[in-house]
């Protein structure tokens, strides 16, 4: 774990609680982007637990392909969701939540799965209902037009907030073949997390929001 906050005694309980949990190893702590990133490329995190209104953000876009990041704030403003989602965040966790909450969705996004607290959601999914998204879109429609049939469902599927086991069982092909299909979208549409793949799916009007409303 790298943990990376500005505010120093919040950062101090964060490492502690870390370190006294089993299987957890806190490898180094910074107070800003730049640092975060030269901490990250030499010890080589897991996971990166950061607070979206770091000084100098931006660039840990570097790292996030290497490290699984996780946003944990105070603030559960949609335009901090946003932002964590285009970085390449695989979470979006809020500071009240309770420590068991903090410690599963660092094991979830270790192993590979997003994790969002049900607030944070449940806005982010009323902010496409308005689309107050659309507007900003980083991607619109660019390169849906290089994917297959099949991939441009896999994307959507994604968009839904399926795993790779649900989508496996809704296509009726193996996991692996899921898996495949989706490292292609991601290399053709040049996204790093699977979390901008929801944002893509989202964004690109795959996803029809209001069938993800009523299971949020």
């Amino acid at each position: 774990m790298l943990v990376v906050d500005d505010q120093p005694l919040f950062r101090a309980g964060l490492v502690a609680l870390l370190n006294a949990t089993p299987d957890m190893t806190v490898v180094g702590e910074a107070a800003d982007g730049d640092t975060a990133v030269r901490l990250a490329e030499s010890s080589q995190p897991d996971v990166i637990l950061l607070d979206i209104r770091l000084p100098g953000l931006a660039a840990l876009k570097r790292v996030a392909t290497t490290a699984r990041l996780l946003v944990l704030t105070t603030f559960d403003l949609d335009e901090y969701v946003h932002e964590a989602l285009r970085l390449g965040a695989a979470g979006f966790v809020l500071k009240e939540s309770e420590p068991a909450r903090l410690l599963a969705a660092i094991n979830a996004v270790a192993s590979g799965e997003m994790q969002f607290s049900p607030t944070v959601m449940r806005r982010l999914v009323e902010a496409y209902l308005r689309g107050e998204t659309a507007a900003a879109s980083p991607w619109g429609s660019v390169g849906l037009d290089e994917l297959t049939d099949r991939e441009r469902e896999v994307l959507r599927l994604v968009g839904t907030g399926l795993t790779n086991t649900a989508i496996a069982t809704r296509l009726s092909v193996t996991e692996g073949t899921v898996k495949t299909h989706l490292n292609r979208v991601m290399t053709k549409l040049r996204l790093t997390s699977r979390a901008q793949a929801v944002v893509m799916a989202y964004e690109s009007r795959l996803v029809v929001p209001q069938a993800v409303a009523r299971t949020a």
